[in-house]
């Protein structure tokens, strides 16, 4: 069967572009030959900088002729029905149609539809310049001088040639021709722009391969990431080297070059003194190189680089790495004024007082410097939601308050085998260093070394804590509560890095929520699912419980106040009320968000602000933001396993402990893995489904179970068995031991079945009828203890 090479050669394609584009190239030309009526064997998507490629083998050579027969409607059907149908059917008039009888319906119009088969060529040909001229490319150019006409061609940067060849192994292959905007499509190609300009003439995708690999351009882009690894881990080795590998830089620099050529710059030791990250970062965002560090060592970096060249030199590359050494050394120097300014003093200290003694910040720190001029300044966090200032006074509350949530939790502590006094100081000391943790998260924001490269923020701020003598702990919490950023990122452990990570993803959160500006669809502008998910996996990878409404309400009410004192900051007529700023400031530091002003005029106020300021409803954010908080949780839970039935079984619209509820689900699987499980869940959903039934149809049930009207002895067992396993169920939920409360419900197993066996539910006498339903609806009871077996499949 023939097979089908297509070529785009263009100008250089920007490297991030290039694997998404080969692959649409791929699904737009395999999905389009399938709709025309082609088949194929295999395809398969390469890319260079300067050219797509698209090699597609067994590629059928005609599509099949088309026989079909289109159904219409009765011959007495209105004149509009009979148009539509001739429409549908692509006739011209209703004589072109057929007339078929049925014995029950009678005559009725059908078109007999035929399509001759079209040669793959034409379809080829007709295709192609489609997709190429509807290419979905994230920005686009027009060139030349039919730029200026009409619907010029536009492609990322100006196309160059295409090549399209098509035909069997065993003959010489065609070449499909077509044109478009003056570019006529050919088997001729061309390699390396330097080392091998001139024209290739090639007939198939296998020899297409060897000539360009002979004119110095390697296709496979997967392959060209394999050279310059194995090259850059053998040069470092050769050098007595470690090369840190970087599989963003790699997969960049692949698409840079057609012919790797794999070189060794360096730079000064003196740059060695800027922290790792910086001169890594520095190196691979401005010249896109690799760092290597001294075998064996994990942390430090060496001052030799590696870089991947798209040429041969003659010289053996000397003067590509020296130029690349300069640019390096002058990138590194900017990196050094940076390093050594963030630990100087600030030019305007006397200005940052105020600020200073509202965080309790050391004017006499770098770090704390930087924070009293992230608040001095205003800046903006959100123009709805305040300042970074405003931000931090919320999360230094929220973490002092999960700080003292963690300290009751024993598994924070007991490794330390402390005395009680002891105990209540490293309680106490987690409290203090969440709270200065958190008011320094955010300082590194206003650093120079973060301000040029922002991927650095938390990292920077870590190190500049540890210079200025912080807590260990304080300081890894201003790294690590950014964490995690990803579903692959680790969590933080430490508690206080919990505490500040947790205050600031559940601020982030309620705010967005306060103000309505919640994900929708796809969209998720402020990653709040990626927040939510990061609430979750911190709570549940650290066995941490924890009430989140209880939190969120803390923070709604403090966003609440927080408006309002910007509100009356700025909207009340001065006319009305002479008020000081500092007034104001109270309200935002007043406890459980109510604002603090004279009583003589806070009537005034609030009836004004009544008419001004539009009041949200506490009860419905806290709801939604709880099931937002629901609906990440049974992403994360089935991605870990977890069956989907028993998570909706388990969560109620109020569950707010997720720990709790990912215990239920794991005791809940493995108690329904048992026999007893299995069996107890069919009981009771029978008697579930009875009831619903008969609660459907009005049916009288009993407020209680009567002993007395028992007659059957299977009722007085699993009356008794009932009344156990409530009591037993109720007490292990009580003490949080879910296992416990499945095996209390087990018993219930053998009365359930022996009820059913042996009991007619719906009897004759209307009060025993109602006196068994209210049986059942206590097993119904006993078992919602747990969870909702009615949610539960099987």
């Amino acid at each position: 069967m023939p097979d089908l090479l297509l070529e785009l050669r263009s100008e250089e394609i920007p490297a991030r572009m290039q694997r998404k584009a080969a692959g649409d190239l791929r699904k737009m030309l395999t999905d389009g030959l399938v709709e025309a009526g082609l088949t194929y064997d295999a395809a398969r998507e390469y890319w260079t900088p300067r050219r797509l490629t698209l090699d597609i083998r067994g590629l059928t050579a005609r599509s099949k002729d088309i026989h079909e027969e289109i159904k219409g409607p009765s011959t007495t059907a209105p004149e509009q029905a009979v148009h539509g149908f001739l429409r549908k059917a692509g006739l011209a008039s209703v004589a072109e149609a057929h007339i078929h009888s049925d014995p029950k319906k009678g005559d009725f119009y059908v078109a007999h539809i035929s399509k001759p088969g079209r040669a793959a060529e034409a379809i080829i040909a007709e295709l192609v310049p489609a997709i190429i001229r509807g290419f979905p490319w994230p920005t686009s150019m027009r060139w030349g001088p039919a730029s200026a006409k009409p619907g010029s061609l536009r492609w990322v940067r100006p196309l160059q040639t295409i090549l399209c060849t098509f035909g069997p192994e065993t003959e010489e292959p065609v070449v499909v021709d077509f044109e478009i905007d003056g570019i006529r499509s050919g088997n001729v190609t061309h390699g390396h722009r330097f080392m091998a300009p001139d024209e290739i003439t090639v007939r198939r995708f296998d020899d297409y391969v060897t000539k360009l690999e002979a004119a110095k351009v390697v296709l496979d882009g997967d392959r060209r990431k394999e050279i310059i690894l194995a090259d850059a881990r053998n040069l470092a080795f050769a050098n007595g080297l470690d090369l840190v590998e970087d599989e963003g830089l790699l997969e960049e620099v692949s698409g840079l070059v057609e012919w790797p050529v794999v070189l060794m710059g360096e730079f000064e030791q003196a740059f060695l003194a800027i922290p790792p990250e910086v001169v890594r970062l520095t190196i691979r965002a401005n010249q896109k190189c690799f760092v290597t560090r001294p075998q064996g060592d994990g942390e430090n970096l060496s001052n030799r680089f590696i870089l991947t060249a798209n040429i041969e030199a003659k010289d053996g590359g000397k003067e590509i790495a020296h130029g690349n050494g300069k640019v390096v050394r002058a990138r590194l120097s900017d990196a050094l004024y940076f390093w050594r300014t963030d630990q100087g003093d600030l030019p305007d200290l006397e200005q940052l007082e105020e600020s200073a003694k509202k965080f309790g910040l050391d004017l006499k720190k770098p770090l704390d410097q930087r924070m009293a001029r992230l608040d001095h300044l205003n800046v903006t966090f959100h123009a709805k939601l305040g300042t970074q200032g405003e931000r931090v006074e919320r999360i230094k509350r929220l973490a002092e308050e999960i700080a003292d949530t963690l300290s009751k939790q024993p598994k924070f502590f007991d490794g330390k085998l402390l005395s009680a006094d002891d105990l209540n100081t490293e309680q106490k000391y987690l409290r203090e260093r969440a709270g200065r943790a958190s008011v320094l998260a955010k300082a590194d924001l206003t650093t120079e070394a973060v301000g040029e490269f922002p991927e650095l923020q938390g990292a920077m701020g870590r190190k500049y804590a540890l210079l200025q003598g912080e807590h260990p702990s304080v300081a890894a919490a201003i790294e690590e509560h950014y964490k995690p950023q990803g579903p692959s990122d680790r969590v933080p452990t430490d508690p206080v890095s919990i505490a500040v990570a947790l205050a600031d993803k559940i601020d982030t959160l309620v705010g967005f929520w306060a103000i309505d500006e919640k994900p929708t669809g796809s969209k998720d502008p402020y990653a709040l699912r990626r927040a939510a998910l990061g609430v979750i996996r911190i709570l549940i990878e650290n066995g941490v419980r924890s009430r989140l409404v209880e939190l969120c309400v803390q923070l709604l009410r403090l966003h609440n106040a927080a408006k309002l004192a910007r509100f009356l900051s700025t909207k009340i007529p001065i006319s009305l009320f002479d008020l000081s700023r500092s007034t104001f400031a109270q309200a935002v530091n007043a406890p459980a968000g109510r604002y603090v002003l004279d009583v003589q005029v806070r009537e005034h106020i609030e009836r004004y602000v009544q008419r001004q300021v539009p009041q949200e409803d506490e009860s419905e954010i806290l709801h939604d933001l709880l099931a937002f908080f629901h609906d990440r949780l049974k992403v994360y839970l089935r991605d870990q396993g977890a069956r989907h039935d028993l998570i909706d079984a388990v969560i109620t619209p109020q569950s707010d402990d997720l720990l709790q509820i990912v215990r239920r689900v794991e005791a809940l699987g493995s108690f329904l893995d048992t026999e007893d499980g299995k069996n107890l869940l069919a009981g009771t959903k029978r008697a579930a489904n009875i009831l619903a039934a008969e609660e459907k149809k009005k049916t009288a049930i009993a407020e209680t179970v009567e002993p007395a009207l028992f007659r059957e002895e299977a009722e007085k067992s699993l009356f008794a068995a009932v009344n156990q396993a409530e009591k037993q169920a109720g007490e292990a939920i009580q003490n949080e031991d879910f296992s416990a409360a499945m095996l209390a419900l087990s018993v219930l197993r053998e009365p359930v079945d022996s009820f059913f066996e042996r009991v007619l539910v719906n009897d004759e006498d209307q009060a025993v009828r109602a006196n068994r339903l209210a049986l059942l609806a206590r097993i119904r009871a006993a078992t919602d203890q747990v969870a909702d077996f009615s949610r539960i499949a099987g």
